[in-house]
């Protein structure tokens, strides 16, 4: 996908996947070992040839979903890579990614930003070649920004107020930037793309507003459960999208009610 990032997309399309999860591989040009983030699903051919692209030598996870992380093990057992993330729980011989942290591997600049929103230990990685090449840099997004539609504010810890606040940091890191996220094609303008997400964002909060007022409720929902609230709201907002991804869409919307209280 570029002198230094190519991209393997495992065998597990659906409503939530897309395509597909990307895992990536990442590797200098001379460089001898790579770096795999997001391992995928238990696939056995997906983390053979993951494997194949190696030696890897550290693996990296953007956020918890198996979708991401479910093969981790399988790629340390076949690799002997530790495999580092934010949530300690997924580390396996490796520390926790702190956000601001900057690893040198496989002879490239890895930086890791904390962007919660999506999961509450979503980070995405900023990645640029040495300093003495002409390679561009990228920015690995997760499932923070996807390659089509947009991303779930996932239960039990995603947060709209979350999400916005790492909106700004991917603009700031993203002007002109190619941007990979986990699921979907490349994002050609990173920081274009952010800003029609905030823009989608903005306008679902305003269609909750609405959707309240028409259900007689103040627009904080301060007057009932969120969870009450939550099924009348989908009804309205989501009412024509596909059944499959109903559940993603009441997620989102817990996590718009839970920040219109929040405001």
């Amino acid at each position: 996908m570029t002198p230094f990032v190519s991209m393997l997309r495992a065998d597990n399309p659906g409503p939530m996947t897309l395509d597909g999860t990307r895992s990536y591989v990442l590797r200098a040009p001379g460089a001898v070992g790579c770096v795999v983030v997001d391992p995928g699903p238990d696939l056995d051919e997906h983390l053979d040839a993951l494997a194949g692209a190696g030696p890897v030598e550290l693996v990296l996870i953007t956020h918890r979903h198996p979708d991401h992380t479910a093969g981790s093990a399988g790629l340390r057992e076949r690799t002997g890579a530790p495999v580092r993330a934010h949530d300690p729980e997924f580390c396996l011989g490796g520390e926790p990614l702190r956000g601001g942290e900057v690893l040198d591997a496989a002879s490239l600049r890895i930086e890791v930003l904390a962007t919660p929103g999506h999961t509450r230990d979503s980070v995405s990685f900023v990645v640029s070649g040495p300093a003495s090449s002409d390679t561009e840099t990228v920015v690995l997004t997760g499932d923070t920004v996807l390659g089509k539609g947009t991303t779930v504010i996932a239960e039990p810890d995603g947060s709209l107020h979350d999400y916005f606040e790492s909106l700004d940091t991917l603009e700031s890191a993203g002007a002109g930037t190619l941007g990979l996220p986990a699921h979907g094609e490349p994002i050609g303008d990173l920081a274009a793309a952010v800003r029609m997400y905030r823009a989608h964002r903005i306008e679902r909060l305003e269609q909750v507003r609405r959707a309240l007022d028409r259900l007689g409720v103040p627009d904080d929902g301060r007057s009932a459960e969120i969870s009450e609230l939550a099924d009348a709201v989908v009804g309205i907002v989501y009412a024509d999208v596909d059944p499959s991804v109903l559940g993603a869409a009441r997620q989102s919307v817990t996590a718009q009610l839970s920040y219109l209280r929040g405001e």
